[in-house]
């Protein structure tokens, strides 16, 4: 069947900041174009990027080493899980309970929460007020069998107060988390496959990712 890609990943440019209070990404040149020229043939010329970023910038992944000290990190996470899974959208806003996801068939499955809240990514309201799993909805996913759970807010718990029992449920049962997701208005409720890739460092407790979905064209 004839499918189409739809980017659900933020681009992030120079200088940006995904989360307030965490550094700003800086991307940039280790050496451009003009001073490799010498290096090679006339005419003939390259430029290297360099990045320095946290893990947690843009759309990224949580892997169970971001919640529990020496546990795995994002090259631990099954590619299984995460590359060309079935995929559901569920709907939602505020404090989204289990109510959201009762009598749905999770396992397996790339659980994506939208809630329309990506429109505002960049803005000052942004990080404040967002929706969010509630404890027992985490603890629902968590003993869906799901893959995968992604949200299209800054983070799967509330940030009110200091508590994250939904990372502390879906990291411990080996769940990876998508947060910051965008575009899932795209999105069929299912149908379509997801596709999350995190980098391929040692040691990353969190890592940016290039979300995709395939949706039937």
């Amino acid at each position: 069947m004839p499918t189409r890609l739809v980017d659900l990943s933020h681009p992030i440019a120079d200088g940006a900041v995904t989360t307030p209070g965490h550094p700003a990404a800086r991307i940039g040149w280790w050496r451009d174009h003009a001073a490799t020229r010498s290096l090679y043939e006339d005419g003939t010329s390259f430029a290297f990027s360099h990045l320095d970023i946290i893990g947690g910038t843009g759309t990224y992944m949580d892997a169970p080493l971001h919640r529990f000290p020496g546990e795995g990190d994002v090259l631990s996470i099954d590619l299984a899980r995460v590359t060309n899974v079935p995929g559901i959208v569920v709907d939602g806003s505020g404090a989204i309970g289990p109510d959201a996801f009762e009598g749905l068939d999770l396992a397996g499955r790339a659980v994506l929460v939208r809630t329309g809240w990506s429109a505002r990514f960049g803005q000052a309201d942004y990080a404040g007020g967002h929706p969010h799993l509630t404890a027992d909805a985490g603890a629902l996913l968590a003993a869906s069998g799901c893959a995968v759970v992604g949200i299209d807010s800054p983070n799967v718990d509330g940030t009110a107060t200091g508590a994250r029992p939904v990372h502390t449920a879906l990291l411990e049962a080996g769940i990876p988390i998508v947060e910051h997701l965008t575009r899932l208005d795209a999105l069929p409720q299912d149908g379509f496959s997801f596709t999350a890739l995190p980098l391929p460092f040692v040691g990353l407790a969190t890592s940016p990712v290039r979300a995709v979905a395939a949706v039937p064209a």
